[in-house]
């Protein structure tokens, strides 16, 4: 039984928050004498529709799936309105939508997707029907000379405070170094930071890389990334839909402080069966999909191909490869189930002699499985039931002179999730889940075959949502909702509220603010240039959970037709912020909540975003100004009779100015070209001011060297700017299918950007050595559609 360990001090806040929720419910059941259940509401005048009778009888209702009509894949956040009586609702993270409480009559329906031609159908409805209408759209074709007008409803987007998309086939497009990347096209998005050209973590809002909850098809993933962290191990061919919430996100999500970013893989084309093979300089790619009797199936797989390269480096590793397999397979019990499976593997296999006698084997990656049952219940009532696997693994293994130190990391994580969604009428939307698993943390490390540490942590964890989605009117729209967490190591129990409201003074304007308590019960231990040793660690009794609050504010616009025109205002803070204290140096013998420190820290900024969607030239604006800040005990000292003091200082990924530019021009029917363009401040970095020896000391026969630093991060490293450059053209491969050539300059210019400094003490003065990331580097791949 878990015990109920809300502080003092944090009730009063939940209860306030509590209190606006419980308001927010309360007038959204008395306004207008509405209430929750679904009977026929009362129209005025001015709300008849033109195609419509009013009727003192049962209203109908439409519901289905939108799908892309040439693979069958379901579209998420697809819009869908009756143009009439001026409703509309986008479909859910299973493609499903739903429209209830319409009067019968004859109404025009109509369904919109970036990228795809406007769907639009006459349908009549009778009184107590329940119409179920599936839609394909079209995907739209390459028209260079024709000047095309749309409509306001096609051009926007139903986009949430905080929460942006972004298309895997602009993530194809995309120079990348090695290989298509989902976290590097991430990076490019305002509010996002990239912390160097050899890391993809991401740094969101002023977060680091563990305060965001990362679902692979709804599987929480530990530690998503290749190659030291280069990139990330999501395969852009079996990828569907890419969502970030950056802020501020609803009640169906917890576990982290920050932000949440949500991957779903494809179901597998349902019409046909269809493959893509491409073969890059570093990585390589092949993917197949399609329909057998009772649904689709889609089976994706990736290889680097680096090792020709390593043979003409010196000191190179013998070994040096990854590789990545994902997996779905989709049943379609009935018309209103289906069930899928989905599966992910990916490891990173390393083995380096570093000297003579010295050698280092790493073999590290993550595993998940879900299967998920979604099923229609009515017209009005929608569930997704989940069950989860994850694992995350990590064992290194050193030999130095014939002595061994092997080392083992795991995690494992299994859970089952259950949602509802109800939308009684055109006012309410009620969702409500659960969230429950149990996690096994195991840290081991063996010297010469014995055990020198083992350490087992085992964790069950819960928690519920009730969330509610409140539309008085066209112009006002509000969204409460209550978390519920609970995690037994510590036995804590936390309540979280969300609340966001968006009001449109006019068609083209969305003014939208959020607020939300976060907590969170995992911590990361990572290092920058390396995320093969990532070591997570949970709350304890004495360890309580992080936890923050976060506000934003916003303004969505439509300026001219094709563009969207964004700005977000934010801060939230972060507190018993707690990790691995660097002041201990020996914690044998020590308890587990005496290992760790304590701080915490708070974060504003504001956010710019100017994108263009359609015509031949394509792309976006994006600008950050972010602050950031920590604090921890023992950084950037007071006074020295107070060690255990210090001063808020800036993490390593604080940059003040970031500003990405992205541009894709369609040349001809065969020829495009792509390109990125970044410029950020420089990061924080803590400055050596000198070095003192000591010789003739009373212990010991050698010297001893004292340094003396600045402050916490308080120097700063030279601006960062880049440029890449990708050419494509697309042609046949021997009638046989669709091909694509690309062509690539990573660091167009050949800019020197500081990755760190390098200092020599051994000589006066002091020589600094400039570490540089990534130079010029050019890159060709072949792509093959069959």
């Amino acid at each position: 039984m878990l015990a109920t360990m809300i502080s003092k001090e944090k009730s009063s806040d939940i209860s306030v928050a509590s209190g606006v929720l419980f308001l927010l419910m309360l007038l959204s059941y008395t306004a207008s004498g509405r209430g929750w259940t679904a009977h026929a509401a009362t129209e005025t005048s001015a709300d008849k529709s033109p195609g419509a009778e009013e009727t003192a009888g049962i209203n109908a209702s439409v519901n289905g799936f939108i799908t892309d009509r040439e693979s069958g894949e379901t579209l998420l956040a697809a819009n869908v309105a009756l143009l009439e009586i001026n409703r509309g609702t986008s479909t859910n993270n299973s493609g499903y939508y739903t429209i209830t409480n319409i009067p019968p009559g004859t109404y025009t329906l109509v369904a919109t997707y970036i990228g795809y031609q406007r769907y639009e159908q006459e349908i009549t409805l009778e009184e107590g029907e329940n119409r179920r209408i599936d839609i394909a759209l079209e995907p739209k074709s390459l028209q260079l000379d024709e000047l095309v007008v749309q409509s306001q409803a096609e051009e926007e987007e139903q986009k949430d405070i905080g929460r942006a998309q972004i298309s895997t086939q602009l993530i194809k497009e995309l120079p990348a170094v090695l290989t298509p990347d989902v976290f590097r096209s991430v990076q490019l998005l305002p509010g996002v930071k990239a912390a160097s050209d050899f890391s993809s973590g991401l740094y969101i809002r002023g977060g680091s890389p563990d305060q965001t909850l990362i679902l692979l098809d709804e599987t929480t993933v530990y530690n998503p990334s290749h190659f030291f962290g280069l990139f990330s191990t999501f395969n852009p061919d079996a990828v569907k839909d890419v969502q970030l919430y950056k802020g501020g996100y609803p009640a169906e999500y917890g576990g982290r402080i920050g932000s949440v970013l949500t991957i779903y893989n494809k179901d597998g084309n349902r019409n046909e069966t269809e493959g893509t093979a491409s073969i890059g300089m570093l990585a390589s790619r092949a993917s197949i999909e399609g329909p057998y009797k009772y649904g689709s199936y889609m089976l994706a797989v990736r290889r680097s191909t680096i090792e020709p390269v390593l043979g003409f480096i010196e000191d190179a590793p013998e070994t040096f490869y990854f590789y990545d397999i994902n997996g779905k397979i989709n049943f379609d019990i009935s018309e209103n189930d289906r069930l899928s499976l989905a599966f992910y593997s990916g490891t990173d296999v390393i083995s380096w002699p570093i000297f003579e006698d010295a050698v280092i084997d790493l073999n590290y990656g993550n595993q998940t499985v879900s299967a998920q049952w979604r099923k229609i219940i009515s017209d009005k009532l929608f569930s997704t039931v989940t069950a989860t696997g994850s694992r995350y693994f990590n064992e290194p293994q050193f030999q130095f002179g014939g002595t061994s130190f092997e080392s083992e990391n795991n995690v494992r994580d299994g859970s089952l999730k259950a949602d509802l969604e109800y939308i009684p009428n055109e006012y309410h939307t009620i969702s409500v889940g659960f969230w429950g698993g149990a996690m096994t943390l195991r840290l081991q490390e063996l010297f010469d075959g014995e055990y020198a540490f083992d350490r087992e942590l085992d964790s069950r964890y819960a928690s519920a949502y009730l969330q509610e989605q409140w539309k008085p009117s066209d112009r006002w729209m509000a969204t409460g909702g209550l978390r519920l967490n609970a995690f037994s190591k510590g036995s804590y129990l936390r309540l979280a509220p969300r609340l966001s409201i968006e009001h449109r003074p006019t068609e083209n304007i969305r003014l939208q603010t959020a607020y939300g308590r976060y907590n969170q019960f995992l911590t990361l231990m990572t290092n920058e240039a390396f995320s093969g040793f990532d070591t997570w660690l949970t709350t304890a009794e004495n360890v309580p959970p992080s936890y923050g609050d976060q506000f934003s504010l916003g303004i969505k616009t439509i300026p001219f037709s094709g563009y969207g025109f964004d700005v977000e205002v934010y801060y939230r803070t972060m507190r018993d912020l707690f990790e691995l204290d660097p002041f201990v140096g020996d914690n044998a013998g020590l308890d587990y909540a005496e290992q760790f420190r304590f701080g915490k820290g708070y974060a504003y900024g504001m956010e710019v975003f100017l994108e263009k969607q359609v015509g031949r030239l394509s792309g976006f604006v994006g600008y950050t100004f972010g602050v950031t800040r920590r604090k921890f005990p023992g950084f950037n000292v007071d006074l020295p009779d107070e060690p255990r003091r210090g001063r808020f200082y800036p993490p390593k990924y604080d940059r003040t100015h970031d500003m990405n530019i992205v541009a894709n021009y369609r040349l001809s029917q065969r020829w495009s070209v792509s390109a990125v363009f970044n410029y950020s401040t420089g990061q924080a970095y803590t400055d050596p001011q000198g070095r003192t020896q000591f010789s003739n000391l009373p212990w010991g026969s050698s010297d001893r060297d004292a340094f003396v630093i600045g402050n916490m991060n308080s120097s700063r490293l030279p601006p960062y700017h880049r440029m890449d450059l990708s050419f494509s053209r697309s042609g046949r491969f021997f009638n046989l299918g669709d091909a694509e050539w690309q062509f690539q300059l990573i660091n167009l210019y050949n800019r020197s950007n500081i990755w760190f400094y390098n200092y020599d003490f051994d000589e006066n003065p002091v020589e600094r050595e400039d570490v540089s990331m990534l130079p010029i580097l050019p890159a060709i791949s072949y792509t093959v559609q069959f």
